[in-house]
């Protein structure tokens, strides 16, 4: 009983250590990036969420919101290598992943296959609107997102530790866009929307951007220490009433489960896969620590669903038809699912579901 005991003790005295690790490199990030972006803090905090929790971030927003701007600045406070690549109609999956090629050996004269690599073998990748190429070449990033690895010629190369997709993209309804394929919208943890600035922002913006500017970044963390700390989020215990309550929330978007809500039936095409529950946790988890606790709560989860399920949710014509969007359902299904545990396992309605 002792061993246990010193072993939680060990446990919890590392998720303090962690928490006030993170603590001051979250402080010192937005610090950095506060030098150039204004405003969006929830933002910010959602794709710094993504980054120790091991996840990729998908952001939304008309042009002009500094959606790149926020991408490559972050990147300049990550000791890490960056790249970025900017997709347009005419991009080819082998402009992503690299290629093989020949080439002489100068000291045999034999000629010899050699891998180029392309913009994907980087820690950090920001893939600039996304949904202005074709699906063939957005799908040439599915194998890298989820296995770390890209397989060329039916040969595979690894991915350096860490690796994080940060991609950008311009509302479906615009010209010029395709929409994203369902496997490759669930590949990223979240998708985030950038809204426009408040008065005072862009007030903020209009004059730091018409002056003369000689703003410099510094690095904050390195990859080793990223490394370590996305580990160590997945330390951070959790209830298992609180894995039932997420997977409550999920389970309900999945048309076909029995005593599913009417106005999931009359709104949802198809819902959310397993993947979103795993996201939801590790999320929730990486929140925890942002907020100095040692524990995962309701509140974490209630605050994610959002960027976690919105882009796995999809609406049939007839809510569409009368403006009823994912996070319009997300909203509903969290008002009507019990947060304490013995009101969700008495609820009839969850005994078929869990």
């Amino acid at each position: 009983m002792a061993s246990d005991s010193n072993t939680s003790n060990d446990s919890s005295a590392q998720i303090s250590e962690t928490i006030q690790r993170l603590s001051k490199i979250k402080s010192s990030l937005e610090t950095e990036l506060s030098k150039v972006i204004v405003g969006q803090n929830e933002v910010i905090e959602q794709i710094l969420i993504c980054l120790f929790a091991q996840g990729h971030c998908l952001l939304e927003g008309v042009p002009g919101l500094a959606k790149t701007l926020l991408i490559s600045t972050l990147a300049k406070t990550l000791d890490l290598d960056f790249s970025r690549i900017q997709f347009t109609p005419d991009l080819m999956p082998a402009d992503i992943t690299g290629s093989d090629i020949i080439e002489e050996n100068r000291t045999t004269g034999q000629r010899e296959r050699r891998f180029l690599q392309g913009p994907l073998f980087s820690n950090v990748v920001l893939a600039d609107e996304i949904n202005r190429t074709p699906p063939k070449t957005q799908a040439a990033l599915l194998e890298a997102m989820q296995e770390c690895q890209v397989t060329v010629g039916m040969v595979r190369h690894q991915l350096q530790p860490p690796f994080f997709v940060l991609a950008t993209q311009n509302p479906i309804e615009q010209e010029g866009t395709y929409p994203l394929p369902e496997a490759q919208q669930d590949r990223f943890m979240m998708k985030v929307f950038v809204d426009y600035p408040t008065f005072d922002d862009e007030f903020e913006i209009a004059k730091r951007t018409t002056v003369r500017s000689n703003t410099v970044i510094k690095s904050v963390i390195d990859a080793k220490e990223i490394n370590d700390l996305q580990l160590l989020v997945r330390d951070v215990p959790i209830a298992d009433h609180l894995i039932r309550y997420s997977l409550a929330i999920i389970r309900q978007t999945r048309v076909g489960e029995p005593d599913l809500p009417e106005f999931v039936n009359n709104s949802i095409a198809w819902g959310a896969g397993p993947r979103a529950v795993q996201f939801l946790i590790l999320a929730s988890k990486a929140r925890a620590l942002f907020n100095g606790r040692t524990h995962v709560c309701t509140e974490d989860i209630k605050m994610l669903a959002k960027p976690i399920l919105r882009h796995r949710i999809s609406v049939n014509f007839a809510a569409e038809s009368e403006g009823v969007s994912p996070d319009d359902i997300i909203d509903q299904l969290i008002e009507t699912t019990p947060e304490k545990e013995d009101e969700l396992l008495r609820d009839e309605r969850f005994k078929k579901i869990l």
